[in-house]
């Protein structure tokens, strides 16, 4: 690849012909502040004087994604693969509405299942059970859904005989179960999936893997985040390829990861 313009690569591979758009991003550009505007703190003031750049120069924001558009129609499963920095974490979580888009717009069509950050807003002096409710509602379960759950979340994490104490109390393994369990209860159809993670002891490895499976063949569409191209390969059939918050190449996954090893190699 020898310029480095966005592309297209085997769109013709990818099955969109008559499939229902579930997400639309739309000209979207992200920032994150890293400072107040008005004024640079005392030591990038004096650093960049250092240097003998104007302080007016210091970087505001840092821009993670670059006017990038894209659609995930149904029945699509999508890896999106990059170099450290390149937007890939900020698109799925821009995706799954933890961070709004800066400009443009992103629309999502149908439940949305996000693994990432699983133990993100565990409150340490509840117990598990009180856990599972909060991030049940949190994930926008009813009361009554969270209560058909629960059961069922506790037996797979392996939690019955801790379940009433508090999380502070569990080792780092059990808080990791717990999360995996509560994340991965009930049924999604866009399925938003950030790096693939160990979760416990072999046993449960094995069983956290087989519910992924599950959930991966059960979801309408899916999105991993992924430095294992192995991984890439074996569940998704289109790969996005993101450089410097833009989207590089979007294509059949064997021919774009074929094209990203090369430039590496």
């Amino acid at each position: 690849m020898s310029d480095r313009h966005s592309r297209a690569i085997g769109v013709g591979d990818r099955r969109t012909t008559m499939a229902e758009p579930l997400i639309e991003v739309e000209s979207v550009v992200l920032q994150y502040p890293l400072m107040p505007l008005l004024r640079a703190s005392i030591k990038e003031t004096l650093l960049y004087k250092s240097v003998g750049r104007p302080v007016n120069s210091i970087p505001k924001f840092v821009e993670a994604l670059k006017s990038l558009s894209l659609t995930v129609k149904s029945g699509e499963r999508v890896g999106v693969i990059g170099p450290n920095g390149a937007g890939k974490s900020s698109l799925l979580r821009m995706i799954a509405g933890v961070y709004p888009p800066t400009l443009g717009s992103v629309h999502v069509h149908g439940r949305l299942r996000s693994l990432f950050d699983l133990t993100l807003g565990f409150e340490p002096e509840n117990s598990g059970r009180q856990n599972i409710r909060h991030r049940g509602y949190l994930l926008g379960y009813t009361r009554q859904q969270i209560k058909e759950f629960e059961d069922e979340i506790i037996e797979f994490a392996g939690l019955r005989d801790a379940i009433d104490l508090p999380l502070k109390t569990y080792s780092a393994g059990m808080n990791v179960r717990l999360a995996f369990a509560i994340s991965t209860a009930g049924a999604s159809e866009i399925l938003l999936i950030d790096e693939v993670f160990g979760a416990g002891d072999a046993e449960f490895q094995h069983r956290a893997e087989q519910r992924m499976k599950e959930m991966v063949e059960s979801s309408a569409c899916l999105m991993l985040v992924s430095h294992d191209l192995q991984a890439i390969r074996a569940n998704c059939s289109r790969v996005l390829w993101l450089e410097h918050g833009t989207l590089f190449a979007d294509g059949n996954a064997d021919d774009v990861i074929g094209a990203y090893v090369e430039s590496v190699g």
